[in-house]
């Protein structure tokens, strides 16, 4: 009879050893792997080598594993409850596993699924949550790349909150009837105020938010967060960021962010535009202040998503504000600023030693001023300065900064859509700024660096601004 291909061919289990021992044979790279693995568990640990490396002999002195160093005997088994052999030699894996068998104890010889009685999983442990991932033997290195997704998703305080949430069971059963309002509470826990407040460590918070939530004393409180969405590209998304957007109901995003990272956001989530550029505003900031208090007092779990950092150039002072004005519950998720994206596309050192310590956000606008903005002078006296937004003030910015004392022949790096696959980088001189000013082609946010230090950047990949200039002026 054909083989069902939809069917495993193994049964996943959660088996317990707490204070019961697991053995390990062997006394190399495999038995400390095996090792570690089981050490994530309350069991107690015998190993088992007559040359054990020395890795291994630390593994035991630090985690108070019983530590045998002489020929393995099949006595070494008793009263175990698991055994792995990982001794590298087939024969010997295999004279272990007859052992166990007749012993009626579960074996695994490493890297010989053909004779294993139970396979390993890659693990994700939040205690007492587990995640258990298994291939049976067939992709190792898929089962990990699995684990590294779902580690990223699940928020390291699961644990934690899980312990709580076994502390209430109890007065859950006794004070909430079954069904949908008890089913209510439990995704609130999980999902709402106890959660977030787990999640940055304020455990005495969460532990009130669940007796509130427990005895109904509120209804549900909504929540915004000011997450910063990088720039640009997905994968720089924090992990925070992803999970916040896993559990919104309402995602409002800036024009700047990608719609790749917009779509991270739970299915089901309502998406509100309400992006700024340059002449074209789709919402206000008094607008957009007003929708997030209207989100947070109906109850809504709310992402506001910012390009880059939403503290560096994105209003979110004026945000914080309005929230802390209308008592509704807030927090701030950092993102990977713009200038550090460009920096790293253009393996440029914002600060180096001997060279400059300091550097500078700003934008080129506020220059329009007769008074030469204090960020102006620190470049004059050697700080490394990102300017944002600044491609239609370059040559403003090139001319009162030279003006000002700034040599004509210092470095300059630009970079359009940093982070992104279709990024472009441009370098040159001071004095080859106002080459920008007229890039019509320039369609993305462009960031520009300027300072000593960008001269210790990577070229190789990037066009030299000084050629768009003589073009020009041969025009």
């Amino acid at each position: 009879m054909a083989a069902d291909a939809g069917k495993l061919n193994t049964f996943p289990v959660f088996m317990r050893v707490e204070d019961r021992t697991v053995v390990i044979v062997g006394g190399g790279e495999e038995a400390l792997a095996k090792a570690r693995l089981v050490a994530q568990c309350t069991a107690r640990i015998r190993l088992v080598a007559e040359q054990p490396a020395s890795e291994l002999a630390a593994f035991a002195r630090r985690f108070d594993a019983e530590f045998i160093t002489e020929p393995y005997r099949d006595a070494h088994l008793d009263g175990a409850v698991l055994v792995f052999a990982a001794t590298g030699d087939e024969a010997a894996d295999g004279r272990i596993v007859a052992d166990a068998r007749l012993r009626k104890i579960p074996v695994n010889a490493v890297d010989r699924p053909q004779i294993c009685d139970f396979l390993t999983p890659a693990i994700v442990n939040r205690a007492p949550v587990a995640v258990a991932i298994g291939t049976e033997g067939a992709g190792p290195v898929l089962a990990q790349m699995i684990r590294a997704r779902i580690d990223r998703m699940l928020s390291p305080a699961l644990g934690p909150l899980a312990r709580m949430a076994a502390a209430y069971r109890d007065a859950v059963e006794r004070l909430l009837p079954r069904g949908s309002v008890r089913r209510r509470f439990w995704r609130d826990f999980f999902e709402g105020e106890p959660a977030r407040l787990m999640e940055i460590g304020h455990i005495s918070e969460a532990q009130e938010a669940a007796e509130r939530l427990l005895h109904q004393e509120t209804a549900q409180r909504g929540h915004v967060a000011l997450v910063g969405a990088g720039p640009g590209a997905e994968d720089l998304l924090t992990l925070r960021a992803q999970r916040l957007l896993m559990l919104a109901d309402v995602i409002l995003f800036d024009a700047l962010v990608p719609e790749a990272v917009v779509e991270m956001g739970r299915r089901d989530a309502e998406r509100v535009a309400v992006g700024k550029r340059k002449g074209c505003h789709s919402k206000s900031q008094a607008e957009i202040n007003a929708m997030l208090v209207a989100y947070g007092e109906a109850g809504k779990r709310v992402v506001r998503l910012k390009s880059g950092d939403p503290l560096v150039f994105g209003r979110a002072g004026e945000e914080m504000q309005a929230l802390r004005d209308a008592g509704i519950d807030y927090e701030v998720v950092p993102g990977v600023t713009a200038a550090f994206a460009a920096a790293a596309d253009f393996e440029l050192p914002l600060t180096l030693r001997g060279v400059t310590s300091s550097m500078v956000f700003t934008t080129g606008h506020d220059l329009k001023g007769n008074t030469l903005p204090d960020w102006a002078r620190l470049a004059i006296s050697g700080a490394t300065v990102a300017v944002y937004m600044g491609r239609s003030v370059a040559a403003e910015v090139a001319g009162r900064l030279i003006a000002s004392g700034l040599s004509s022949d210092t470095s300059v790096a630009v970079v359009e859509n940093a982070s992104l696959s279709g990024r472009r980088l441009y370098h040159g001189t001071l004095a080859d700024l106002p080459a920008l000013q007229d890039r019509a082609d320039l369609t993305g946010p462009v960031m520009t660096i300027i300072g000593d230090a960008v001269a210790g950047a990577n070229f190789d990949r990037s066009t030299p601004l000084a050629a768009r200039r003589t073009a020009a002026m041969a025009a």
